[in-house]
């Protein structure tokens, strides 16, 4: 994050703390339940959302060599994301051309080829059918037409974005303006250098929940008094925060006790990211935060096209590669803090509040300012 931001936003965060205070919208909001219990709402989430804009699918770091591939599925849409033999990332739908069966499953190294495993067809890594079993029973088919379909994707600063709908042109589907989808969130993210970084884990968990109450879980501090008194609230100041937005997307600060040791120090020596957790909605379903040592990367699905289900995958980031024992008992102490704080008090709390959603109870939820 540039020097002058940084410098900014602790001032701003001072101040909170000497009065007392924390930063405030203009008014009390009210928002409904039919938001998270909806099916009409959730279909319309799951085609103009989830299947149309851009999503973060993956992460350099997943994919370093040719022919290295990941699949998601959690769109409702099968897609493939590879590594080609040129270095390229690509994405497909994860559809054989000639009886629809996954051409590939999970992750790992296809060595040059994907084959279905229902007839033999094979692909190479830019999607081509380069070979046909028994080919004569297959007169005059038209190959160049036959390959896997191209999704649109780009891989930015280790990062990888992909459509789940099909480009309306081949160049298309290589060409997604990330920083414009972005609306200026580029360069910030830019300076975290996530490129760099490695995957120390990777979590799923599956949740009885509605995955925007999953978002919900992230944006307020309110809570950490209360329902992390014993965890996290001694690490971080509660109902104190700092929020931006970036046309859809949004950052939340959530100060570190610590970042008073900052009083005494030269504003050119200040370290927001040191002192803070950064929370980054990438619109709508990745957050992506930025901690002291490593970084987190959330990513939240509605689940089985169910309203009241979601499932989230987690990416667990680290500046350097975790080779020796002291260094993995260190990141799985940190790992299991995190898995712990969500498993043990955010999530069960609120696959308490999507229960009580169908008791009719209230018409809308209340958010303080």
């Amino acid at each position: 994050m540039d020097q002058n931001l940084q410098t900014i936003l602790v001032h701003e965060i001072l101040q909170h703390i000497d009065a007392g205070t924390t930063q405030l919208a203009d008014e009390i909001y009210a928002n409904p339940v039919s938001n998270y219990t909806s099916t009409d709402r959730l279909s319309k989430e799951l085609e103009v959302l989830f299947r149309q804009r851009p999503l973060l699918v993956g992460l350099s770091c997943q994919l370093p060599e040719p022919g290295d591939f990941l699949t998601c599925d959690h769109t409702g849409i099968p897609q493939l994301i590879v590594r080609g033999e040129d270095r390229t990332v690509r994405a497909f739908m994860n559809v054989c051309r000639h009886r629809g069966a996954r051409v590939a499953e999970g992750h790992g190294n296809t060595r040059k080829r994907f084959r279905c495993p229902y007839h033999g067809w094979n692909y190479d890594t830019s999607g081509k059918l380069v070979g046909i079993p028994d080919k004569q029973s297959f007169p005059g088919i038209d190959r160049p037409a036959c390959g896997l379909i191209p999704l649109p994707v780009t891989e930015s600063d280790g990062m990888i974005w992909a459509s789940a709908t099909p480009a309306l042109t081949s160049e298309a589907s290589i060409n997604i303006d990330i920083d414009s989808q972005l609306e200026g969130l580029g360069a910030e993210l830019r300076s975290y250098d996530v490129a760099s970084y490695h995957q120390y884990a990777s979590r799923a968990l599956h949740l009885k929940m509605n995955w925007k109450l999953v978002v919900d879980t992230f944006l307020e501090p309110y809570h950490f008094g209360v329902l992390h008194k014993n965890s996290i609230s001694p690490i971080f100041f509660s109902n104190l925060c700092l929020f931006h937005s970036f046309g859809p997307h949004l950052r939340v600060t959530y100060p570190r006790r610590s970042i008073e040791s900052l009083r005494d120090r030269p504003e050119a020596q200040w370290d927001l990211v040191a002192h803070t957790a950064l929370i980054y909605v990438l619109f709508p379903n990745t957050v992506f935060v930025v901690q002291a040592d490593h970084l987190e990367i959330w990513r939240i699905y509605p689940m089985n096209n169910a309203v009241d289900r979601s499932v989230i995958v987690l990416d667990f980031l680290v500046p350097e590669p975790a080779v020796s024992e002291s260094a993995r008992a260190h990141w799985e102490r940190n790992l299991e803090l995190v898995i712990r704080t969500v498993s043990d008090e955010d999530f069960p709390t609120g696959e308490g509040i999507q229960f009580g959603f169908d008791s009719g109870a209230q018409s809308h939820l209340t958010y303080g300012r």
